[in-house]
């Protein structure tokens, strides 16, 4: 079964870097990473795949926003606070905070929608959008790619010893889980 993923991700794995780089995709940078690393993908045409995934994502939010406003509204309820907050974000850091959004967590997709919703210029929005895409698939890839044998080496030791790392894997979760159920109560 394992081969057979890896032969899958090897053959396909434009199409599947370019798919997750829309849906949010720390986690299949970081494979575009190591497949560039290993000499799987080529690491332009990854990051250039992944940059315009990301691109198109997020186009793909501020559209939904753009056009669904009153959905939006009665559907996000529950989000109805990071909506105000990407809306303040907005009002006091301007373009920055497009460039910038990728790298806020949780509020990744409420950002892109949040601005679709406001009289934002979609062009503006397009521009600033296309090149934090490629910033941010350069900015996780090539550290990957850099240090993709010492990754390696702890995915080999991770499934080598994989009584020892499965605990240490969920006290690591149960730590962050905690640091951000504590840090979202202030």
């Amino acid at each position: 079964m394992e081969e057979l993923l890896i032969e899958l991700i090897k053959e396909y794995g434009y199409i599947i870097l370019f798919l997750w780089s829309i849906l949010e995709g720390e986690m299949g940078l970081i494979m575009g990473g190591l497949l560039c690393h290993t000499g799987d993908m080529t690491l332009a045409i990854a990051i250039a795949v992944a940059g315009f995934g990301g691109f198109v994502g997020d186009q793909i939010y501020f559209y939904i926003g753009r056009y669904n406003k009153g959905y939006i509204q009665r559907k996000m309820v529950s989000q109805r606070r990071k909506f105000a907050l990407a809306h303040l974000l907005l009002k006091k850091y301007g373009w920055p905070i497009i460039f910038v959004q990728r790298f806020l967590y949780g509020l990744r997709t409420v950002i892109p929608i949040s601005i679709g919703l406001t009289r934002y210029s979609a062009k503006m929005y397009a521009f600033i959008n296309f090149l934090s895409g490629f910033v941010w698939s350069s900015i996780t890839i090539v550290p990957v790619y850099i240090y993709g044998e010492e990754i390696l080496g702890l995915f080999e030791w991770a499934k080598e010893h994989f009584y020892f790392a499965i605990p240490f894997a969920l006290l690591m979760l149960g730590g962050l889980m905690y640091f951000f159920h504590v840090k979202t109560k202030k």
